[in-house]
């Protein structure tokens, strides 16, 4: 098409559509204050709430160039119904990370046991949603339910995905609980292989890396998510020296827009090398579409396409319209195929 560049779609590997409304929110706040004002607007969480406003929130996402999305979702099973109805209506590729909340949190988030936690993802797949396992955190679950969950995932070949070292104080509160990392602690419960994508890994230790590397798992990065929460930034540099596949979320969606997060993604690695080009242009494409894909199992998703005669991209030669359009583009120049 004249004029345009068509690239495969952006996936988003970590949604909370709900949080959406939290933007702007508690701001002078750490990671803990605003993880409060979350459980607040979490509560409120109905099914037809859910599903009216995950509608708006997929469609933000696939105007922006996400032409896939998997929601880690623990507001509970009709509301995880109704958001995969609203991806439906969107016209947005979903999968449900359905999450295992054992502990903490608000009882509405809670499942009694793992056991009534694996019927959900059973009742799920029965009625053809595609789903992947997630047990929220080392926090929220219990070592017996994250060897219940990562068995069930091995089993039936699903994605794994689960928060880890995201924060300094969830790392001490395992190290006190455990004697062991979070990280550590999923790969000795069996929650570590090549399906599982951990979310964040800010924080994580080498010798956790190194058991990211030898289960080849990955990390998805959320960079916008990250920065607005104050939780520091991921490790590139050692992460990408073990050859760890990375994707991205848009997590918290106090920002929809691909690029930006591959952008950020990019600037943390010039940061810490202190020299530009770390991260090919060709490899932040496909952290931000085939590696999303692979951690959500998809194997098809929607394309994109670039308006070449957008002012962002206006006179940029052919041979440089991808760097410039990963480097000095806002979503507004995509469209959805």
């Amino acid at each position: 098409m004249a004029g345009r560049l068509t690239l495969p779609g952006f996936v988003n590997a970590h949604s909370h559509a709900f949080q959406r409304a939290l933007r702007g929110r508690v701001d002078g706040g750490d990671f803990w204050a605003w993880r409060d004002a979350m459980l607040d607007v979490a509560r409120g969480q109905s099914p037809e709430r859910v599903r009216k406003d995950y509608v708006a929130v997929y469609r933000e996402m696939l105007a922006a160039g996400f032409t896939a999305v998997g929601e880690f979702h623990y507001l509970g099973l009709d509301q995880a119904y109704a958001a995969s109805e609203a991806a439906a209506e969107a016209g947005i590729r979903f999968v449900l990370l359905h999450v295992a909340y054992a502990r903490g949190g608000i009882d509405e988030l809670r499942q009694p046991t793992v056991d009534a936690y694996l019927q959900e993802v059973g009742a799920l797949r029965h009625d053809g949603v595609a789903v992947g396992v997630a047990p929220h955190s080392v926090r929220a679950c219990p070592p017996d339910w994250l060897e219940a969950v990562g068995a069930y995932a091995a089993e039936h070949e699903l994605p794994l995905h689960v928060h880890a070292c995201e924060q300094l104080r969830e790392i001490d509160e395992c190290l006190a609980e455990h004697g062991l990392r979070p990280i550590e602690l999923l790969a000795r419960t069996g929650c570590l292989g090549p399906r599982t994508t951990v979310i964040h890994a800010t924080h994580a230790s080498d010798a956790e890396l190194d058991l990211l590397a030898d289960r080849r798992a990955r990390i998805c990065v959320c960079p916008t998510t990250e920065a607005s929460l104050g939780d520091g930034f991921v490790p590139v540099d050692r992460i990408r020296a073990r050859g760890i596949r990375l994707c991205v979320g848009s997590d918290s969606n106090v920002r929809i827009d691909p690029l930006e997060e591959l952008r950020e993604l990019e600037g943390i690695a010039r940061r810490l090398e202190l020299r530009r080009g770390v991260i090919d242009v060709d490899e932040l494409l496909r952290i931000g579409s085939v590696e999303g894909a692979a951690a959500l199992g998809l194997d098809a998703w929607g394309d994109v396409t670039a308006d070449l005669e957008h002012p962002s991209l206006a006179g940029v030669e052919p041979d440089e319209a991808r760097a410039a359009l990963v480097f000095g583009c806002g979503a507004e120049v995509l469209t959805p195929v």
